[in-house]
């Protein structure tokens, strides 16, 4: 059976193109999420270590379960997506984490930075896949809406 014939938009090259183009984005920046992610759980430090600690987690699951929903997408369509440590590594916007032990303000702050970049991506792709695809778009919107709510809950851990 042709990809064709088993998904009915991949019978426009357009769509699968376009789905690829907004979609990838989203994949890489969730990718360098988790993996910043991780680091800044190992390193954060100070009074409110452990529901940061243990929110960072989350933040990484969620991330990564998103990055796999964009990406079999993608898939999906019949187009192979690049996330390997390299292509990743080459291709994010995401600010550099400091290295090492970080007081959890500072570790929030660099990882809300991260978010950020992410959502920028994840928007991109809402507002572009509406007219492209109305079920890509969907993917996007429900990875926006994740991110949006691990973004509050990440930034409520900061003093104001």
């Amino acid at each position: 059976m042709t990809d064709a014939v088993s998904n009915p938009a991949a019978l426009n090259p357009d769509v699968t193109a376009g789905v690829a183009r907004f979609l990838t984005p989203v994949v890489l920046e969730l990718t360098a999420l988790v993996v910043n992610g991780k680091q800044a759980h190992w390193h954060v430090r100070g009074a409110n270590f452990i529901g940061v600690h243990e929110l960072l987690d989350t933040i990484v699951d969620h991330a990564r379960e998103w990055a796999d929903l964009a990406a079999e997408r993608i898939v999906a369509l019949g187009l192979p997506v690049d996330a390997r440590l390299a292509t990743v590594a080459s291709k994010t916007t995401a600010p550099e984490l400091t290295a090492g032990f970080r007081p959890a303000n500072e570790t929030i702050e660099e990882l809300l930075s991260q978010i950020d970049v992410a959502l920028t991506s994840v928007n991109t792709a809402v507002k572009e896949l509406g007219n492209l695809d109305p079920t890509s778009q969907d993917v996007a919107i429900q990875i926006a809406a994740g991110l949006d709510k691990d973004r509050w809950f990440l930034f409520s851990h900061l003093s104001e």
